[in-house]
């Protein structure tokens, strides 16, 4: 049996699910969220609780994903998710164009524009330094922060580029360094 795939979701208050087919439309407070039910895996609510369920072992691979990505659709229409990037470096910054564009200057001869997708939020600090993406789809925050940091990522000797805030890096010596 899967760990992941037998904890029951708890369906807080005014949260609505409908299956259809293979896909459950979750709708909450924030918005509406769908998510994929691989076949073999049924869903069953009782109490305010939904459990996962899968026909056979046969199933076993898909379990804990399934209740996995109902979760995050839950967590997601009711408190929503976020990531955090900071900006590090001399001159390095972002600000918002409008409500759908962030500018960045990261050192290139040019600032690069980043249009955000339907759905997504950025809020950047005074110092234009840190950013927060927020949003009530899991995978698509994730996404889009990860695009983010692929404009400059973090440099392992000087230790400047985009990096998430939680983010450890292990600073390398240069060429004189290593003697």
């Amino acid at each position: 049996m899967s760990r992941i795939g037998k904890k029951p979701i708890t369906l807080p208050a005014g949260v609505k699910y409908k299956v259809e087919g293979n896909t459950v439309h979750v709708e909450g407070p924030k918005g509406k969220v769908s998510a994929l039910v691989a076949d073999g895996i049924s869903l069953e609510a009782h109490d305010g609780v939904i459990n996962i369920v899968r026909k056979s072992d046969a199933y076993a691979a898909v379990h804990g994903l399934t209740r996995a990505l109902v979760y995050n659709a839950v967590h997601g229409v009711t408190q929503g998710w976020k990531k955090e990037l900071d900006i590090v470096g001399i001159g390095y910054r972002a600000e918002l164009k409008g409500k759908e564009t962030v500018v960045f200057t990261l050192g290139y001869s040019n600032p690069i524009e980043f249009p955000l997708p339907a759905g997504i939020e950025v809020a950047i600090d005074p110092k234009q330094t840190h950013l927060t993406i927020s949003g009530i789809d899991r995978q698509k925050v994730g996404q889009v922060a990860a695009d983010m940091r692929s404009l400059r990522k973090p440099d392992p000797y000087k230790n400047k580029g985009v990096r998430y805030s939680d983010e450890k890096l292990k600073k390398k010596a240069g060429k004189t360094g290593a003697k």
